[in-house]
């Protein structure tokens, strides 16, 4: 673990975050840079099977098993981008024995941390804390994933004695906008089960999402001078607010939580004769999310009987589902957590997840892939912040894992 927080403060100052405009794979150069890095760090290491696919941007590797008992192959996963958020040269700041008090990020521009909106600080009183210089985001969302399943596999490899099978790790691209696990070769990452090292603060595990669809509407209008528009104009604009008006008004993200699905409206751009909206539904319950997309078209459809001619059409894609579909038919992945979280006095915090991981994808891909914690806070901003406490913790528990599947398999 002695390498853990000096790897980490490397690796965040490798600009990394994730560009949605690009048709790239990766979207953004700095992620094939940290990919190289620590495709370097992992020859030095002495781990076998490293590979960097250049067709998908993964980078994976392999840690062979120290025993001939058979125990199944598990895999940990965690990504080398960052979210939409200002990335450029990041400052990390660390403060040592940390006092409970406001934490100054930068004195030249007067940018605080302050207790009174960021209560959760009190969790982490005479811990090693790590922030940003209050410009840019931290990069622990999932950086701190990386080197937390490199700590691990250090530890296994220092400590022959605990018998392990074969361990496989894949660090890839772009999941902050979706599209990274779209092409993971599931096929060549032979895992029984996955974890993907994603989420919150100390003891948060998920193993159920959203399902998620994207819709595009379409509206085609009629533009004439509207001074002699009676009877002709039809104002595409108008159309796409009576169809937002027509959606359930209580269910939308500020108005949701636990198992609540919503609608969003992401994007409306129109004019008087043509007008676009983009709306993200989601829903944890399969049924419930079909029954989103039938009404939203639905209405489509009913607003197109009142008009002269059809004029609005609906295109959905599917984005993801929720892995709880997968993974309820086995839950060793998730039995095996619950109990490596437990041995180390860990308390689980198991909520639904609202959103989705890259483990949604690869769940439904055969290989179930629950989301456990990071141990870092308020990502995707520039008050993110993480303790080197609780990384040595997710390492920990990471090695915790994988003794108990080795344990698991012997009884």
């Amino acid at each position: 673990m002695s390498q853990l927080l000096e790897r980490f403060l490397r690796y965040v100052k490798v600009n990394t975050r994730s560009d949605a405009a690009s048709q790239t794979t990766p979207t953004t150069l700095g992620q094939v840079d940290l990919a190289k890095l620590i495709e370097q760090e992992l020859v030095e290491l002495g781990l076998s099977e490293i590979q960097y696919n250049q067709k998908n941007g993964f980078l994976t590797a392999a840690l062979p098993a120290n025993t001939t008992k058979e125990i199944p192959t598990i895999g940990f996963i965690a990504h080398l981008d960052t979210a939409d958020y200002h990335a450029e040269n990041i400052q990390p700041k660390v403060f040592e024995n940390y006092d409970g008090q406001d934490v100054l990020l930068n004195e030249e521009l007067k940018i605080i941390m302050e207790i009174a909106e960021f209560p959760n600080l009190k969790g982490y009183i005479g811990q090693t804390l790590i922030t940003t210089d209050g410009t840019t985001l931290l990069g622990a969302d999932d950086k701190a994933g990386i080197v937390e399943i490199i700590a691990a596999i250090e530890y296994l490899m220092a400590h022959p004695e605990i018998e392990h099978g074969k361990i496989l790790l894949a660090f890839g691209p772009d999941e902050e906008i979706g599209r990274g696990a779209d092409q993971f070769d599931a096929a060549n990452f032979p895992a029984k089960f996955a974890y993907t090292i994603d989420s919150g603060r100390v003891g948060c595990f998920e193993y159920e999402t959203f399902n998620a669809a994207q819709a595009v509407i379409k509206i085609e209008g009629t533009s004439v001078h509207p001074g002699t528009a009676y009877g002709m104009m039809v104002n595409a604009i108008k159309l796409g607010e009576l169809l937002d008006a027509r959606l359930p008004k209580d269910e939308v993200p500020e108005k949701t939580r636990g198992y609540e699905g919503f609608y969003l409206l992401t994007k409306f751009n129109g004019s008087l004769d043509f007008a676009e909206l983009t709306y993200i539904i989601r829903d944890h319950d399969k049924e419930q999310f079909l029954a989103r997309k039938s009404r939203l078209k639905r209405h489509v459809e009913e607003i197109n009987n009142s008009l002269d001619k059809p004029r609005l059409s609906i295109e959905f894609t599917d984005q993801y589902y929720n892995m709880k579909e997968i993974i309820e038919k086995d839950m060793t992945s998730v039995e095996l957590a619950i109990k490596a979280m437990e041995n180390l006095g860990i308390k689980p915090d198991i909520q639904p997840f609202r959103g989705g991981t890259d483990g949604s994808k690869i769940s439904f891909m055969g290989i179930p892939t629950p989301n456990l914690f990071t141990g870092g806070e308020n990502f995707h901003g520039q008050y993110e912040f993480i303790t080197l406490e609780s990384m040595e913790t997710a390492a920990k528990t990471i090695v915790e894992i994988i003794k108990e599947t080795a344990i698991k398999s012997g009884k």
